[in-house]
Parts: structure tokens; sequence; C-alpha cells
């Protein structure tokens, strides 16, 4: 069974960065579409952003020109890189396939803040 640890997420000024990681363990992600997904305080689980297993990419609206997601097959890894943070990216993000297939993990918060 495929587990998924989410790790990188800090406390950042606005306008800063940070690069997130998704480390899959027990099996080989490289054949799966994987995105992120965050949960703001009070507020729904939303998704981010997704990778196919060919690479091609999707963000929402409210990221896109801001984040990059990557994959690193070779280390069973998918990579959210985020610029130019706002405060209202303040969130637990985490990783996922787009059917949610596998158990949620804890997730790593990010927290945008002067």
């Amino acid at each position: 069974q495929v587990q998924l640890v989410e790790s990188g997420g800090d406390l950042v000024q606005p306008g800063g960065s940070l690069r997130l990681s998704c480390a899959a363990s027990g099996s080989s992600v490289s054949g799966k579409a994987i995105a992120w997904y965050r949960q703001a305080p009070g507020k729904q689980r939303a998704f981010v952003a997704i990778i196919t297993s060919a690479g091609g990419t999707n963000y929402a609206p409210s990221v896109k020109g801001r984040f990059t997601i990557s994959r690193d097959n070779a280390k069973n890894t998918v990579h959210l890189q985020m610029n130019s943070l706002k405060p209202e990216d303040t969130a637990v993000y985490y990783c996922n396939t787009i059917s949610q297939e596998y158990r949620w993990g804890q997730g790593t918060q990010v927290t945008v803040s002067s």
C-alpha cells in the first residue's frame, strides 16, 4: 500500500518561496497522476496542481504562474515549488492522486505571514 509523506512547509513572509515534497513509499507512483491539495482553516480541501505520468501539468487559477509542480520518478517524489507566496496561500498542503485513492498523509503546514 502506498504511503505519502509531505514535507517542506514553513513560516515564510509574503513574497517568499518554499519547495514542498511528496514522497511515496510502498509502490511506485510513476504511472500515476499526482496532485497537490491544500486545506485552509475552516475551509474544505482544495485542488492546487497536478502532474500526469507523462509530465503534463495543470494548476488552480489562484496559483497559476506562481507555483510549479514537478516529479522525480527515480525518487518516487513529487515537488511543488511555490513562489511569490501570499497570506491566502496559508494552509496545510497534501498530495494524492486525483481520485484520492491513497490514504491521506499528515500534510505539511505552510504559513505566509509578516
